[in-house]
């Protein structure tokens, strides 16, 4: 192999720590023994760089394919989805480096790192994810970089900042981009994350089941109301309407289940003051939203269902901006069809008897349905019911009978449940709400922030002539959850947030480090609007906006306008001052020794050589024969020799050269007639 087709020692280097940067952000979410590979691929190709091992052959490369493959697929049980895409992808990035050995090995590996960076956004597109990209980018740019400088063999850090300041002029070209380029939809579909655990309420309720939600602090959405922010009594969102009781479980109605007929909500009569809010929520791999009470979207893409729930058509694999307006005076369902009575009445077998004559006797004392909700809850407010995080495990028999008669403690989805056993069992319609309740609000931004331990689930009654009406039993068993949160609830029998002992909402009472955390929220939200949220819709809405209407012809006008606004410079510092940029040492210092003697009558005539002009000057002078040939010398050595090794200064023989001209007065010795021919 020729010394200039092989890997430079410095951008060498380079790769390496570049790989390692690359695969750090997927630790968590790929096999141990991928890491390992990175480690083994490493070591490999640095025993080939000091000649200790050789490249590996045909047939080792090919078991180490195999092995991969293998490899992906016992780990995750196929090589389809996300996941293992990646992972293979990774592996497959690592294995490169061990034939690492021309040039073109180079570029493909350094193109592939600038792929493999943009794989870590098909999971996270939070702030600290972007930093880090751009951390990657400047790496491989980098070891791009020290690829172009074959005499570089010791590593050099001032490679990065060329780098670096590539990346700099790129920078407006890309705002540029990001603004206007159309926003176009993908040319193919990315496989889902089948591997990663889906999070906040999922589409059954257990008891038990939102409970372990109250030791997160994950955030699962964060809202921004238009006008005041409602107090966290009234803060319930809703995201899942529980209508079906089957083998111990609430699950919602699934769309089959529901009559053609009944599939569309009826309408409803908005009163009241409405609330206009935006809401972004966290990817969850699931398809419902969340919003209070009556909401109608106000962004596209957004649907209701037939229980006034919103919801994607498509699962929610990233983070999402949607616009609501809501009414929560508005009357839901004022009328009941016979099929949405019977659906909302119906109870198991013969399963809880105690329940079921217990609400015998109650309604039957009680004058009215809406007496017989507050019966209700005055039992559970005036006997010793308990609110608790972690209640015992009821019986898979009977479970509302031992709640309500033996253990009286639970958690909300517990009273919730019970609340609607007892409800239909006298012949009230009534139905479980799970979602969220409250919220922390940020007063920097006035974002109220939901994490998972808000999740909360509620009742919601059918009243004649008043529809469907939410009522939270847990509000009389524990007041302080629905008013100030279930750290509060909570703060006597401890366990809040037992999942997340570093978590920063536990030391919401040390102030500097509770402010430094709803900083950095509110620039997560700020990055999280328009940023990752600058969707076609958004785009079309600023251009149009801020150029007074947008058309096809306008938006190219502006587009190639920016285009020669950003280049224009850009070509001028690359192009304009190429030579002054590219003027090596000894030239600027020759060119200084040329200035030296065009007063004297010695101008260097255009494709005069260096020999020619050193004979025509020695000639005329002979006193300074010695000086001019001794500078010409140095001169044509550096500029005709073999090129020297540099470290970004100025090598010996430049300042040799440096010093002779420094030491270089003609006019001195310049004491007799002269010809300058």
């Amino acid at each position: 192999m020729k010394p200039d087709q092989q890997i430079p020692r410095n951008a060498l280097v380079w790769i390496i720590a570049s790989q390692f940067s690359l695969v750090a952000p997927h630790a968590g979410r790929i096999p141990i023994w991928v890491l390992a590979v990175y480690v083994f691929a490493a070591l490999w190709r640095i025993m080939v760089y000091r000649g200790s091992w050789s490249f590996p052959g045909r047939w080792v490369k090919a078991g180490l394919i195999a092995s991969s493959f293998a490899g992906i697929f016992f780990s995750y049980g196929s090589l389809i989805g996300l996941e293992p895409t990646v992972a293979l992808l990774l592996t497959a990035f690592a294995l490169k480096l061990i034939e690492l050995a021309r040039h073109k090995d180079g570029y493909v590996l350094l193109f592939l790192g600038y792929f493999i960076c943009i794989t870590e956004f098909l999971f996270s597109q939070d702030l600290p994810i972007a930093l880090y990209s751009l951390l990657n980018v400047t790496l491989v740019t980098t070891a791009l970089v020290a690829m172009h400088r074959p005499g570089e063999h010791q590593f050099n850090r001032k490679t990065i900042r060329l780098a670096a300041v590539m990346l700099l002029q790129a920078l407006p070209l890309m705002l540029v981009l990001f603004f206007l380029f159309p926003r176009i939809g993908p040319l193919w579909s990315v496989p889902i994350k089948t591997h990663t655990a889906q999070t906040g309420v999922s589409d059954f309720m257990k008891p038990g089941d939102i409970s372990s939600l109250g030791k997160s602090d994950a955030v699962a959405f964060r809202a921004q109301f238009d006008g005041d922010i409602p107090g966290a009594s009234e803060l319930y969102w809703r995201g899942l309407v529980f209508s079906t009781l089957e083998e111990g479980a609430w699950r919602s109605l699934r769309y089959f289940d529901v009559p053609p007929a009944e599939r569309r909500a009826p309408p409803v009569e908005t009163t009241g003051e409405s609330l206009q809010y935006r809401i972004i929520i966290e990817p969850t791999q699931q398809n419902w939203l969340y919003s209070l009470r009556y909401a109608r979207p106000t962004s596209p893409g957004v649907m209701s269902g037939s229980d006034y729930v919103l919801f994607s058509p498509t699962e929610l694999e990233d983070q999402r901006l949607y616009g609501v307006e809501s009414w929560p005076d508005a009357i839901l369902e004022p009328e009941l069809s016979p099929w949405r009575r019977e659906i909302e009445l119906r109870l198991p077998g013969t399963d809880n008897p105690q329940t079921r004559a217990l609400a015998g006797q109650l309604r039957s004392q009680a004058g009215s349905d809406a007496a017989y909700v507050d019966a209700i809850l005055a039992k559970f407010r005036d006997e010793p019911f308990v609110y608790k995080l972690d209640p015992p495990l009821l019986p898979a028999e009977n479970p509302v009978d031992a709640f309500l008669f033996q253990s009286r403690a639970g958690f909300c989805e517990h009273y919730a449940a019970a609340f609607v056993v007892l409800m239909r069992a006298a012949g009230v319609p009534a139905r479980v709400v799970a979602g969220y309740q409250g919220g922390e609000v940020n007063p920097l931004n006035r974002t109220v922030i939901v994490h998972q331990f808000d999740a909360h689930a509620w009742a919601e009654v059918w009243l004649q002539g008043r529809g469907w009406m939410r009522v939270d039993p847990t509000a009389s068993v524990s007041p302080d959850r629905i008013e100030w949160g279930l750290e509060r609830a909570l703060e006597q029998q401890g366990g809040f947030l037992s999942d997340s002992p570093l978590s920063l909402v536990r030391y919401r009472g040390v102030a500097w480090l509770n402010t430094l955390r709803l900083r950095y929220d509110a620039l997560t939200y700020r990055w999280q609007s328009f940023v990752t949220g600058f969707d076609r819709d958004r785009q079309f809405q600023l251009l149009n906006e801020v150029f007074d209407g947008i058309s096809v012809r306008k938006f190219l006008l502006v587009l190639a306008a920016s285009w020669v606004l950003v280049l224009a410079p850009l070509a001028y510092s690359l192009l304009g001052r190429r030579r002054a940029r590219e003027q090596r040492n000894c030239d600027r210092y020759y060119l200084q020794f040329c200035e030296q003697l065009a007063p004297l009558g010695f101008v260097r005539a255009p494709g005069e050589t260096a020999g020619e002009y050193a004979a025509r000057i020695c000639r005329a002078v002979p006193a300074i024969a010695g000086e001019v040939g001794e500078i010409t010398r140095l001169y044509s050595e550096l500029a005709y020799g073999p090129v020297e090794a540099s470290s970004g200064r100025a090598t010996r023989s430049e300042r040799e050269l440096k010093q002779a001209i420094g030491r270089f007065r003609p006019a001195r010795k310049m004491r007799f007639d002269r010809d300058p021919r």
